[in-house]
């Protein structure tokens, strides 16, 4: 029954949109409710050109999806994301990004002066997270696109202090965050693991060593060092493998080279085995951090929107992003993770905000599963392929926010959900703004 209630509810947005406005009240062609304008908060998923400049511009790119209008290929192929979507159909301006630039690599063409723009209020930048100002691609991380990647937080900030700390009260805010904080989160604890599997590799080579050297003690140390020293200039398992050996046969063990393979092995084992022993072992921690960035977001929308004014907020919950080419190329823990922490998020963030009237909470998290299982009725061909080609002669960001027309795989991939590993095509974004458009009506908004 779910899997029909969600085509249908799609469905019935598209027949509302053929009627001239997703819902006008029956003999009356007026919406029930007059939006003045729509303010967004949130990351690429509503970012409509923060990073359009500079080599990004020229690259033909600036979103996070097939940039450019490309309806003479396909109708389909609009360039525009769900934001722009509702806006349209509601009548509203065309949003336009509230901040550009950026803070990244000159000779690249990535160092582009930060600009606000007083008459644009659509917030949302690639990379943000809830309250942490470091996301993906933010130049703190050594990205040499330098992302400012504003959080959510200091977004509604922005937007109060431009709009003299309230809201009118007849705008739509719109809000969709929270992907990045999974991102950055599992590439910590992907960094911690890779430190405590290098920890024990070392541990591992030292141990089958140095008992073989004419000293065993000084033969240790020195065996650590060279190992140590081969890690610090950046070698992989092998080449701290072959210094652990060679120091051990310059310390007496003669036998360690005929033995090397079946040394690096064992040390290899080891070393896997304890890096996925902390990953087991920090796992809940990251569900814990998703749970608070879920209350976190909730409060943002309780205390600065409605708090501040905000009679029509259009909360979006978290897509399941364990169901996206990027996380299916994990193994399937960490895809059970990952989806453990959408979960941990979207349960506190519908907590926080509970039954409140002047909040529409969208499940868009149940909607991407159901596409997932049930792709057909949502006129969806592909749900595991990027529609862009990410390589990097094609597509040197090797992300959808450099992918144009120009750059996509070969045949048609209009309906294709995907874009990139993570962000969807123009059809993608549709999908969300006719069920959101939908959600609304039923709310009474419409």
């Amino acid at each position: 029954m779910r899997k029909t209630s969600y085509a249908l509810a799609l469905l019935t947005a598209a027949v509302l949109a053929a009627c001239g406005g997703n819902g006008p009240r029956s003999g009356d062609q007026t919406f029930a409710t007059k939006f003045s304008s729509q303010v967004s908060f949130g990351d690429s998923l509503s970012d409509v050109g923060t990073y359009a400049v500079g080599t990004v511009a020229a690259l033909g790119g600036g979103k996070f999806t097939i940039n450019g209008n490309n309806t003479s290929i396909n109708p389909e192929l609009t360039g525009k994301n769900w934001t722009e979507l509702v806006a349209a159909q509601l009548s509203l301006p065309a949003p336009c990004a509230a901040q550009t630039g950026l803070q990244g690599n000159a000779s690249q063409g990535f160092l582009v002066p930060v600009t606000l723009h007083a008459g644009c209020y659509n917030y949302a930048q690639g990379g943000a997270r809830v309250t942490n100002p470091i996301g993906p691609s933010n130049a703190a991380t050594g990205s040499p696109l330098g992302a400012t990647t504003v959080p959510v937080t200091t977004q509604i900030a922005n937007h109060l202090a431009k709009a003299g700390g309230k809201f009118k009260g007849d705008e739509l805010v719109t809000v969709l965050a929270g992907g990045n904080d999974i991102f950055e989160l599992l590439g910590e604890l992907s960094a911690s693991a890779t430190t405590a599997g290098g920890t024990a590799l070392i541990t591992s080579l030292v141990t089958q060593l140095a008992p073989g050297t004419a000293n065993p003690q000084a033969g240790a140390a020195a065996i650590s060092a060279a190992a140590q020293a081969a890690a610090a200039k950046g070698g992989d398992a092998t080449a701290i493998i072959t210094a652990a050996i060679t120091a051990a046969a310059q310390n007496g063990n003669t036998s360690a080279p005929a033995n090397a393979a079946a040394i690096g092995a064992k040390a290899g084992a080891d070393a896997t085995t304890a890096g996925l022993a902390y990953q087991a072992a920090h796992a809940a921690d990251l569900v814990k951090a998703m749970a608070t960035a879920g209350a976190e977001l909730g409060a943002l929308v309780e205390k600065q929107l409605v708090g501040n004014g905000a009679n029509y907020v259009l909360l979006n919950n978290l897509p399941d992003v364990s169901l996206t080419p990027s996380a299916k190329a994990q193994s399937a823990d960490t895809q059970k993770l990952i989806a453990g922490m959408v979960q941990a998020f979207n349960d506190q963030l519908k907590a926080a905000v509970g039954s409140d009237p002047k909040v529409l909470y969208v499940d868009l998290a149940a909607i991407s599963r159901d596409q997932a299982n049930n792709p057909a009725p949502y006129g969806l061909t592909n749900i595991t392929t990027p529609a862009c080609d990410l390589s990097t002669a094609k597509n040197p960001l090797a992300s959808s926010l450099a992918c144009n027309g120009k750059n996509l795989i070969a045949g048609d991939v209009s309906h294709y959900l995907y874009a990139d590993t993570v962000h969807p095509t123009p059809f993608g974004y549709a999908l969300i703004a006719r069920y959101d458009l939908e959600q609304m009506a039923v709310k009474g908004w419409l």
